[in-house]
């Protein structure tokens, strides 16, 4: 994984960490249900986006270094690994 997209990945984790604590503390509270669930809506959709950036980087440096490789068994390696993250992860659209 390259520096930024370290940097920027750690950022959106951390903000997720935080949103999960908050969602925590809400429990605790007895705050409204409908609100813990937005919240919880939120952090989902904030670890996706940290997945979508993570999946890009590895896109862009590994599967491309694979694939510039000229090496059959590498690219099918990768190929391989990206069907199984898409499977177990969902499709994943854009940026």
């Amino acid at each position: 994984m390259d520096a930024e997209t370290k940097k920027k990945s750690l950022a959106r984790l951390k903000r997720a960490a935080g949103q999960v604590a908050g969602i925590q503390r809400m429990v605790e509270d007895d705050r409204y249900c409908v609100d813990v669930l937005l919240q919880i809506a939120a952090a989902r959709a904030a670890l996706d986006q940290a997945g979508k950036q993570i999946l890009a980087g590895h896109v862009e440096t590994c599967v491309a270094q694979a694939f510039a490789s000229g090496k059959p068994r590498e690219r099918r390696k990768k190929m391989d690994e990206l069907l199984e993250v898409f499977a177990r992860f969902g499709a994943v659209s854009g940026r």
